[in-house]
């Protein structure tokens, strides 16, 4: 090849580099000064994303303002997604790292995922609708095995197999909580609460590898008393999908705690408090500002009407007599299988509920540590005895039946009715009485609880003017509780109660009717009612258990609830009321009986006579399930001229229920009287207490016997 080729060569390969390299040059210039503040805007852009701050939880007070639920100050382990990895190795690299920090300082994390926490995997009973709604969410088939859904959220999280089936299950149950949670920029996770200090120094120190996660200072719910009315305060907890789909438009989201019963539940507008913004700048994909732009508002707090101190004395009072009854050593005691209870007291000046005891109770952190022990703990002590234990009212229902017998002009105070044992109305059906007790008006019938007497009333009045009356005493009736615990009502016997509950009514169920047998079951708080309906003459209060409301830490008034009258009786003969409370007080006045086998701590402490002031009381032993099977209930007020407190109780299987109305009233008057709970005897404590006891005579038992049942009487529904 000539040099002149050669050269031609040359300078064609030079022009080609020299056109390539200008047009580089010119893109480069289009670049930096043409497309240049493009690029530059594109770099400098930002957007902002908001998160939301939770508000302190309102705090719930009793009586004297000492807190039964507050808040602390815990720490929070959070994680925020806009500096969270978005690869998912680097998320389960993350999780598990910080769960195994948990789980060697025995901290407990969220974990909404409806299966054990280690193979072979199986489903958590009791959550079916949990384990439908898994399926559906990760898309597994409705007949699909836990396992299944384990391998199935294996591959949705890109969990790899080289974990174990333990760390897989960790980052599944956390992936899929963060899922429900509704895990985003503007909504932070919240892995663990209310951490230890050990754990947070840890987390606090791998800070540096764990990106997005954060230690924050929050303020953590707390039972700081959890065994006064633990059924009335309720808890909280995680929102659930069934409550985030009613509540949503409300301003909740996915990762909000809510009330979850009782007073929790039903003042959660009250105990809420508003929600603030934390506003996040974010640019280039880097948080450059955070700043809080609206601060929270912390929930309202509630003051309760109930006083602690006095709430453990009733609680003792029923537990110690139930105590008492399981522990007689007689050979013929009575009520030796009680094994619950309720006791109820009532502000009758306003119908403010004072002491709500229930036995089997529970302590609220108890609850909350072990649910499924409280849960399954002897004879159902989650069931709130107070008002939801439906029982026959027996001869305390007596005194209904005279108030409409009364007030409705069938009787007059002075007309007798003639108990010889056994009533004859109806041929072939002769139900009893306890003994023979003659001519008796309605004030000695109630004295000495005749059923031949109410057999006879009830069955001339009908059966009408009785569910009317008991109707206006609140019996069946929803008593307004803010708890709404007390929507089981019970129910009144009737033709229509029978046809309800398809049976067939006839005459003669009337006159068990009149004595509070048959189909007629009421709670505890409505019976406390009644009474205080028939201390004030005819005005009957709701009940009412939240005395007041104050801004947080209770530094101002924001409303104080005031006594609402729910029913009124009008006193036709101007002598209805003072005619039952007569009877009332001569009741609670009679000591034929002076219990012989009662030789220990009741000894001194159960005759009403020796109060300052008359007490006035119903007693009655309703058949529960058979007549052998009996309960032993008592209504009443104090003083009864002009009542304070009026109160109610039943003691299931029990007996003798009477002999805590003294130590009821005596603890309530004074503040310092002390109540020594037995059950906490020992051995020999307990060999002392009774020791009475075991010189019972059958002589003495006899003589009981007689004196007692003539009073109190078995309700037998024939």
């Amino acid at each position: 090849m000539s040099k002149a080729a050669d050269n031609i060569r040359f300078i064609i390969i030079m022009a080609l580099t020299l056109a390539v390299m200008s047009l580089g040059a010119f893109r480069l210039m289009k670049l930096q000064l043409v497309d240049g503040s493009s690029y530059l805007e594109k770099s400098l852009s930002s957007n902002t994303a908001e998160q939301v701050i939770n508000a302190p939880r309102g705090e719930i007070a009793d009586a004297n303002g000492e807190y039964l639920v507050s808040n602390k100050a815990g720490f929070n382990a959070v994680i925020q997604k806009a500096f969270f990895p978005t690869d998912n190795a680097g998320i389960n690299r993350i999780i598990l790292k910080v769960a195994g920090v948990l789980e060697e300082e025995n901290v407990e994390w969220e974990d909404a995922l409806p299966v054990s926490d280690n193979a072979p995997f199986e489903f958590t009973p009791d959550r079916e609708s949990d384990i439908a709604r898994l399926r559906k969410n990760i898309g597994v088939q409705v007949y699909g095995t836990a396992e299944d859904c384990i391998t199935a959220m294996t591959g949705l999280y890109g969990i790899d197999e080289s974990y174990t089936d333990r760390e897989k299950r960790i980052i599944a149950g956390v992936r899929y909580t963060m899922y429900l949670r509704d895990f985003s920029v503007s909504n932070r996770y919240t892995f663990a609460e209310d951490i230890t200090m050990e754990a947070v120094v840890r987390l606090k120190e791998l800070t540096y590898d764990l990106d997005g996660v954060d230690i924050v200072q929050e303020a953590v719910r707390v039972v700081k008393t959890g065994d006064v009315i633990p059924h009335l305060i309720g808890t909280v907890g995680a929102i659930s999908a069934e409550e985030y789909d009613e509540l949503k438009d409300s301003g909740y989201a996915l990762n909000d705690s809510l009330g979850k019963g009782g007073l929790e539940k039903a003042m959660e507008s009250t105990l809420r408090g508003q929600k603030g913004v934390r506003t996040l700048e974010i640019q280039g994909g880097t948080v450059v500002s955070d700043e809080t732009t609206v601060e929270p508002v912390p929930g309202n707090t509630i003051k309760l009407t109930v006083d602690s101190d006095y709430q453990r004395k009733v609680q003792t009072i029923l537990e110690n007599h139930i105590w008492w009854l399981n522990n007689q050593t007689s050979s013929k005691a009575k009520g030796t299988e009680a094994n619950a209870g309720a006791l109820v007291v009532l502000d009758a000046k306003s119908g403010a509920l004072l002491a709500a005891a229930t036995s089997p109770t529970y302590d609220l952190n108890d609850y909350l540590e072990n649910y499924s022990a409280v849960a399954n703990g002897e004879n159902s002590p989650l069931l709130n005895r107070v008002t939801s234990g439906l029982y026959r009212p027996g001869s305390t229902f007596k005194t209904v039946t005279a108030t409409a017998a009364l007030n409705e002009g069938v009787i007059t105070p002075t007309d007798v009715v003639n108990c010889q044992k056994y009533y004859t109305y109806w041929e072939g059906w002769s139900p009893e009485c306890t003994g023979f007790h003659g001519r008796l008006n309605v004030v000695g019938a109630l004295r000495e609880s005749c059923n031949i007497f109410f057999y006879e009333v009830g069955r001339i009045m009908g059966i009408d003017k009785i569910t009317e009356y008991a109707s206006l005493y609140g019996l069946g009736e929803e008593m307004g509780l803010e708890t709404g615990r007390g929507k089981k009502t019970g129910y009144i016997a009737s033709p229509e109660t029978f046809e309800a509950r398809k049976q067939v009514w006839q005459a003669g169920n009337v006159i068990q009717a009149a004595i509070g047998q048959s189909d007629t079951y009421v709670t505890p708080l409505q019976m406390a009612d009644q009474a205080l309906m028939i201390g004030n003459r005819g005005v009957r209060y709701q009940t009412y258990l939240v005395d007041s409301v104050y801004t947080y830490n209770m530094e101002s008034l924001v409303s104080k609830t005031q006594p609402v009258k729910a029913a009124v009786i009008e006193d036709k003969t101007g002598y209805t009321f003072d005619t039952v409370i007569e009877g009332m007080e001569e009741a609670a006045a009679f000591e034929a009986y002076s219990y012989p086998s009662v030789k220990d701590y009741y000894t001194d402490s159960y005759l009403l006579s020796e109060l300052p002031q008359k007490a006035a009381i119903k007693t009655g032993t309703p058949q529960m399930t058979s007549k052998s099977d009996t309960g032993s209930a008592f209504i009443g007020f104090y003083p009864s001229d002009d009542p304070v407190i009026a109160f109610s109780g039943f003691v299931e299987k029990g007996e003798y229920s009477k002999l805590m109305i003294r130590e009821m009233i005596e603890a309530y008057y004074n503040e310092n009287y002390h109540i020594e709970k037995l059950g906490g005897m020992s051995a020999e404590e307990l060999a002392a207490a009774l020791a009475d006891n075991n010189d019972d005579t059958d002589e003495n038992y006899d003589e009981y016997d007689e004196s007692y049942d003539d009073h109190e009487d078995y309700e037998a529904d024939e």
